[in-house]
């Protein structure tokens, strides 16, 4: 136990220490497996760089060295790899190399991630460059189109690229590899499996096949200290429609009139002896749900009917359904997301430029029915694509008029990077703040405030963070098209005010435009919510929705009228019980229930949000060009492309410099860029530039320039968005001494 003690002591994590084998500090266990620190030896090194290095095996015990690893073996691993050079980054150190013949590359783990190499965590440990990579088998017949990541519930391309993952047990199973590879990490071996068919074996071992590393250990749920520890407790709540209690529904007194009696059939409600006037404990008592079941017919429906709505009077008195909310937790259809919130790709996806092609927040799942190809040939979508980039360069215009109005007096705000949206809404709400003036952004981490170089990159870098929160916060409701949702406890803190009132400086000071309004959304903002039209789609509760669903689809009045039967508590509350007696009716009762669901009951807080999109006279400016505003706040952005960057700068050059030599090499750096033929990306060289990795709505301020000078490498002139550039004699040179510059200058940030 002694010796077993003083390993662990060795044993530290630390964040600042530089990995043997890649030479980086990153601690992103996820992605680079546990960074381990060995105080006793001075050794760092990443699990996964140590696993897949090329020259290594586990000689010892599994408590020897590093999980078998000898200290000595790991040396010499480095030792080895000082004399190879990454075929990417090349930078030395490359201990990884790829293992089909005749192929000679070598690279770093990170580096390998970075270019799309399979590493296939099986047997002894294979890795295979980004030409010699294994890919999935696809039957010519398979439509290449997109459908739903079955993880994410977001867009995935059926194409055969590496970031798409078909399931092979079933045909129309596909995955983002982020996604899969955050499910395996969480779920461990025992529990990964196709989340489609629950197949197990076949699905494991393609998924390892593919790059796919499954943990050998229980799910994380698993190992959770008291994770089920809310299932020992009894459900005791009062739920009939007038409960007697003068101390409450939740009260309970055993062995009294007031002691709460459970459903004997699901135990998921109850009602005290009083209220339900039994004379004792013995006597059975079964909720509504439960007796409208067993009242059909004398057949057992496994169909339990939910009780869909939730309005109750607050203030004590008679409530407006005889049964509380569902049984199961209402859910929306973006719930299933929940575990991945903290994944890479997920913040990505929402941080940086969404490829959705253009199309409406609230329209993007149309896309899945549709072939790629024929999508990105039509012509109305390349017009359609023209129009919206006019539309935002005349955004831009409105919005830079709006910003006039801001003044140089400045307001500080400091920002906890690890709570974003309680100090935003502190630095909002402070006395001193006014969105007239110009704002500085400070973060701090936890006790340790640093202070950034450059106020323009905390600024965007905060607004990106901002607007990321709200769109997943539990104020909107949707998988991508987003409305407004109901919490009561957010109107009583004023915070669908605040929310709009973020929004609208974002816009003005130089945020990134929020393209997840759906366009019912827009609509009630810009028309006034009588003259919204909701769809199907703007209902983000699932029960609801399949109420709706079972309505508007009946095939006979018989079948209709059962339905409304069944929800008869819920549209009785809603306000939409209506005599039907025609199929017809149908087709307006919908309607009614629509309007109902994604409208009327969130009066208060659409009111509240319009008054905070008052702010700097946004909102005015909306509701006079409302086709312009659509296309920054239904619309995400486009991906960057490199004919986006190259139109973004103005060329300027001395008289002795060939400016169109200079402009050929920069126009072919990003091109090459965009092709993925480098290891920097065209955000990163937005990001060097201008400090935002994103193209704000109002657009930079001053506009973004190059310069060709005599100078040795390029700098990034962040205060006036200048980008000056080296001559060189040749492409290469040009290309070496970019990426040098950019990826050190990031990394340092980053440091």
């Amino acid at each position: 136990e002694e010796l077993r003690m003083s390993k662990m002591n060795n044993f530290d994590v630390q964040s600042t220490k530089i990995c043997a084998l890649c030479g980086r500090t990153d601690d992103c266990p996820e992605k680079y497996g546990e960074k381990r620190t060995y105080v006793e030896y001075n050794l760092t090194v990443h699990y996964y760089c140590l696993l897949m290095s090329s020259g290594i095996w586990q000689r010892g015990e599994e408590d020897e060295g590093v999980d078998g690893f000898l200290i000595t073996d790991i040396r010499k691993e480095v030792k080895r790899a000082a004399k190879l050079k990454c075929n990417i980054c090349k930078k030395k150190g490359a201990s990884i190399g790829c293992v089909a013949p005749k192929c000679k590359r070598s690279y770093h783990f990170p580096c390998g991630l970075q270019r799309e190499c399979i590493f296939q965590f099986m047997e002894d440990f294979r890795s295979y460059c980004w030409e010699h990579r294994p890919v999935q088998e696809f039957v010519d017949k398979e439509p290449t189109g997109a459908s739903q990541c079955t993880i994410c519930l977001d867009l995935v391309e059926q194409l055969p690229v590496y970031n798409v993952l078909k399931s092979p047990c079933c045909k129309n199973a596909w995955f983002h590899r982020e996604c899969l590879q955050y499910q395996a990490l969480s779920a461990g071996i025992f529990f990964f499996r196709c989340t489609v068919c629950n197949n197990k074996d076949k699905f494991q071992k393609e998924m390892l096949r593919m790059g796919i590393h499954i943990p050998e250990r229980d799910a994380s749920w698993e190992l959770e200290e008291n994770a089920y520890q809310d299932l020992l407790h009894c459900y005791q709540h009062c739920d009939v429609k007038r409960c007697l209690c003068k101390k409450g529904r939740d009260y309970n007194e055993p062995d009294s009139k007031w002691e709460i009696k459970r459903c004997q059939y699901c135990g998921s409600r109850g009602t005290h002896l009083a209220c339900s006037s039994m004379k004792s404990w013995e006597q059975n008592w079964e909720c509504m749900e439960c007796r409208s079941i067993f009242a059909k017919s004398g057949k057992y429906s496994k169909r339990k009917k939910r009780a869909l709505g939730t309005s109750e009077k607050t203030n004590g008195t008679t409530c407006l359904l005889e049964e509380p909310p569902a049984k199961s937790p209402r859910q929306s259809s973006g719930s299933s997301r929940s575990f991945l919130l903290q994944s890479p790709k997920i913040m990505c996806q929402n941080l940086s430029p969404c490829s959705y092609l253009e199309q409406p927040a609230s329209n993007r799942w149309d896309i899945g029915t549709m072939s790629l190809s024929s999508v990105m040939s039509n012509r109305n979508w390349s017009l359609r694509h023209k129009r919206l980039k006019q539309q935002r360069r005349e955004v831009c215009n409105i919005l830079k008029e709006l910003k006039l109005q801001v003044k140089t007096k400045t307001t500080r705000l400091n920002i906890n990077a690890e709570n974003i949206w309680s100090s935003a809404l502190k630095g909002f709400r402070q006395r001193i703040f006014s969105p007239t003036n110009t704002i500085e952004v400070n973060f701090s981490n936890g006790k340790n405030r640093s202070k950034t170089n450059t106020s323009a990159a905390s600024k965007h870098h905060f607004f990106q963070l901002l607007m990321h929160h709200l769109q997943n916060s539990s104020l909107f409701e949707g998988s991508s098209g987003k409305n407004l949702s109901l919490d009561f406890q957010a109107v009583k803190e004023n915070l669908y005010y605040e929310a709009g009132k973020m929004i609208a400086v974002s816009l003005v000071h130089g945020g990134p435009p929020p393209g997840f309004f759906s366009k019912t959304l827009f609509n009630c903002l810009v028309y006034g919510p009588e003259n919204a039209k909701p769809a199907l789609e703007d209902v983000a509760d699932v029960d609801v929705a399949q109420t709706i669903k079972m309505i508007k689809y009946a095939n006979s009045l018989s079948s209709l009228q059962s339905t409304l039967q069944d929800c008869h508590e819920f549209l009785t509350a809603a306000g939409c019980l209506r005599p039907v007696k025609a199929l017809c009716d149908k087709n307006m009762l919908v309607n009614d229930i629509l309007i109902y669901h994604v409208i009327k009951r969130i009066t208060l807080p659409l009111e509240s949000f319009r008054q905070g999109l008052k702010t700097l006279g946004v909102l005015e400016k909306m509701e006079m060009h409302p086709d312009l505003f659509s296309s920054i706040l239904c619309h995400k952005p486009g991906r960057l492309s490199a004919e986006t960057v190259y139109n973004l700068f103005t060329i300027h050059s001395s008289s002795d410099v060939n400016k169109v030599e200079g402009a050929d090499f920069w126009m072919g750096y990003l091109q090459d860029v965009e092709s993925g033929e480098s290891v920097v990306t065209l955000e990163d060289i937005l990001l060097f530039v201008t400090g935002s990795c994103y193209i704000p709505a109002i657009g930079f301020d001053p506009e973004p320039n190059i310069k060709f000078l005599h100078i040795r490498y390029p700098i990034g002139n962040r205060l006036l968005n200048c980008l000056e550039l080296p001559i060189t004699e040749t492409y290469q040179q040009f290309k070496n001494k970019m990426e040098l510059t950019i990826m050190n200058t990031l990394r340092v940030e980053r440091d």
